[in-house]
């Protein structure tokens, strides 16, 4: 019984493309206990790892995903050669640096620290759903402050925001990765799992 939960389980992860939280997977396996399924991952964890598989469980933005193994990476990169990625701009990394530390914060807030102009980098990031508006602050205009999201946390492979690393590594560690736009559809793309992996560690 316990073997045919671990196959059910593998089979949710594969076919998600999000982070699934333990709720989720309960749901589907009929509401057994959750330590039991959080063991269960575990264990699968650990199993994964031991066999030397080319795809790991990792838990992210408060779920579990299916993700690549990052020294399978360089295979990685000559399967999806050809393709065309749009990084993050370093603009588009500090802005999202200060919000992520220093938030709920304004936009002249980050324009302050940033001492410049933040107009369109705000508007890419809240596109691409990095950032949200998450309330307004008590002050006259009551102008609005700014916070990440939980695809934030998916897109840097974070399970919280306690993950994040030091704030001064945090513009050069991104730009090591093969950062690219998010869009639902590639979220299956082995190449962005295993970058999301790489920066979580």
């Amino acid at each position: 019984m316990q073997d045919n939960r671990k196959s059910a389980i593998e089979a949710l992860l594969f076919a998600s493309e999000k982070p699934l939280a333990l709720e989720q997977i309960k749901l589907v396996l009929d509401n057994p206990d959750t330590n039991e399924v959080r063991q269960l991952l575990e264990e699968m964890k650990s199993e994964y790892e031991q066999s030397g598989r080319g795809v790991r469980i990792a838990e992210i933005a408060g779920g579990f995903q299916m993700i690549s193994a990052s020294e399978f990476a360089p295979f990685l990169r000559k399967l999806f050669k050809g393709r065309r990625i749009e990084r993050l701009s370093k603009p588009a990394l500090e802005t999202l640096a200060i919000i992520a530390y220093k938030q709920p914060l304004t936009r002249s807030e980050v324009e302050l620290l940033r001492n410049v102009n933040v107009d369109g980098v705000m508007k890419s990031l809240l596109e691409k759903n990095l950032i949200r508006i998450s309330g307004r602050k008590k002050a006259p205009g009551r102008p609005c402050v700014y916070g990440t999201t939980r695809q934030f946390m998916e897109y840097f492979g974070l399970r919280s925001l306690a993950d994040l690393p030091r704030i001064e590594e945090f513009s050069s560690l991104a730009q090591k990765q093969d950062l690219v736009d998010i869009e639902p559809e590639e979220k299956k793309n082995a190449e962005e799992l295993n970058e999301s992996q790489k920066t979580a560690q």
